[in-house]
C-alpha cells in the first residue's frame, strides 16, 4: 500500500490570517519581549547601585536612538500584553466569545495599546524625560 503524505493538522498554509491569530501570536511574542526587558530593568537598578558612572553609562544608552527605541516599543508590549490579558479575563468569566465580539476585543487590544503608548510617551517627553 502506497502511503499518502498529508499534513498532520491543519497548519498556517490552510488558514487564511485574522486577527484572533495575529493577537494570539502578539501576546505570546510580547510575553517573551517582556520577559527580556525585565532583564534589561533589573540590569539598570544595578547600575544604580553600582554609582553614578554606571548609571551614567546605563542612562548615555538608554537616551541613544536605539534605547529610545527600545524603550518605545517595551512600552507597547506592556500596554499590548496587558490589554490583551483584560480581554482574557473577560472572557474567562464567559463574556465575548461570539465572533463578532471576539474580533472587536481583538482590534480593540490593538488600538487600545497604541493609545496607551502614545500617551505615555506624551507624558514622558512634555516632563522633558529620557
Amino acid at each position: 500500500m502506497a502511503t499518502r503524505e498529508r499534513p498532520l493538522s491543519p497548519h498556517l498554509q490552510v488558514y487564511r490570517w485574522q486577527i484572533q491569530m495575529a493577537t494570539s501570536i502578539l501576546h505570546r511574542a510580547t510575553g517573551i519581549f517582556l520577559a527580556f526587558g525585565a532583564l534589561v530593568i533589573a540590569a539598570g537598578l544595578l547600575t544604580l547601585m553600582m554609582g553614578p558612572q554606571a548609571w551614567a553609562c546605563f542612562s548615555g544608552i538608554a537616551a541613544a536612538w536605539y534605547g529610545q527605541l527600545f524603550l518605545f516599543a517595551w512600552t507597547w508590549a506592556f500596554a499590548y500584553h496587558l490589554c490583551n490579558g483584560i480581554r482574557h479575563i473577560v472572557q474567562d468569566f464567559g463574556h465575548g466569545f461570539s465572533i463578532p465580539a471576539f474580533v472587536r476585543s481583538s482590534w480593540l487590544s490593538v488600538f487600545g495599546s497604541l493609545v496607551i503608548t502614545v500617551l505615555v510617551w506624551a507624558y514622558v517627553l512634555a516632563g522633558g524625560g529620557v
